[in-house]
C-alpha cells in the first residue's frame, strides 16, 4: 500500500534535517484509509512539560518493539495493511535512505492520532531517544485557517515558521531529531468540524521505553465519536 518509491527524494538541510514527502497512497487506498481511520482504543494525553503543552488522542497501532498490530479485529483491512508495511523492513530501508540514518538497531512504535477542535502540540524537540519520527496525516480536505499544520521551526519561537504542512492523506514529514529540530502542531480552531488525522511511526534509539504508553499504566481507553 505505501509508495515506497515517494521516500526516494532529497533531504531538506534547513532549519536541520526533514523531508516532506507526499503521494504516499493510490487514491482509491487514499480514500478508504480517511474513511475508515480509527475510532477505537484511545486515550487523553494532555498536560504541559518543561517545554510543551499538548491535548490529543492517540491510539497504539504498534507497540513499541512489538512485531504484531495493536488490537486488529478494530481495524478495517487497508488499516491493517497499512500496519503491515510498516512493520516491514522495506520501509524502514526506505525511510532510513532518505534520512541518512541506520535504523535496522533502533526500535519502532506506531501511534494514531486525532486532534479534535482545540487539541494542539506546542514548539518543542522530541526527546533524545526519538532519533527518526515520520508523521503522516489522513484527512480528505483540510482549511488552513483552521489550524492543525506541522510548522518546521527556525527556533523554539511559534511565530518562526520555516515551513508549514497541511494534514492532507498522503502528505507526511519526517524529522531527525536534533538540538534544533524545533517544531509545532498549531491549535486545532475551536469551531472546526473535523478532527486533524494523523500517524507517528518513531525509530527509538535501543532499550527505550515507550513515553506513550509507559509499562504499568492503567489509562482509560475510549471509542472517539467525535468528528
Amino acid at each position: 500500500m505505501l509508495n515506497l518509491a515517494s521516500l526516494q527524494r532529497e533531504l531538506s538541510r534547513e532549519p536541520f534535517d526533514w523531508a516532506f514527502v507526499d503521494k504516499l497512497f493510490e487514491p482509491s487506498d487514499a480514500a478508504a484509509l480517511t474513511d475508515t481511520f480509527p475510532r477505537d482504543h484511545f486515550k487523553l494525553v494532555a498536560g504541559r512539560s518543561y517545554e510543551k503543552g499538548y491535548e490529543y488522542l492517540s491510539r497504539s497501532l504498534v507497540h513499541m518493539g512489538a512485531d504484531a498490530v495493536s488490537y486488529p479485529d478494530e481495524l478495517s483491512p487497508v488499516w491493517r495493511e497499512l500496519a503491515g508495511d510498516l512493520l516491514s523492513t522495506s520501509y524502514r530501508d526506505a525511510l532510513g535512505s532518505l534520512m541518512g540514518q541506520d535504523l535496522n538497531t533502533l526500535v519502532m512504535e506506531v501511534n494514531v492520532i486525532r486532534y479534535g477542535p482545540g487539541a494542539y502540540l506546542g514548539p518543542h524537540l522530541d526527546l533524545a531517544q526519538k532519533v527518526v519520527t515520520h508523521v503522516l496525516y489522513f484527512n480528505e480536505t483540510w482549511d488552513r485557517r483552521d489550524g492543525g499544520c506541522l510548522c518546521v521551526l527556525r527556533s523554539k519561537q511559534e511565530d518562526d515558521v520555516h515551513t508549514e504542512v497541511l494534514p492532507l492523506v498522503g502528505n507526511s514529514v519526517a524529522l531527525v531529531r536534533s538540538d534544533h529540530s524545533w517544531h509545532t502542531v498549531s491549535r486545532v480552531a475551536e469551531g472546526c468540524s473535523k478532527s486533524r488525522l494523523s500517524l507517528n511511526v518513531i525509530f527509538h534509539s535501543p532499550g527505550s521505553i515507550s513515553t506513550m504508553w509507559p509499562p504499568g499504566e492503567n489509562a482509560p481507553l475510549i471509542r472517539y465519536e467525535g468528528p
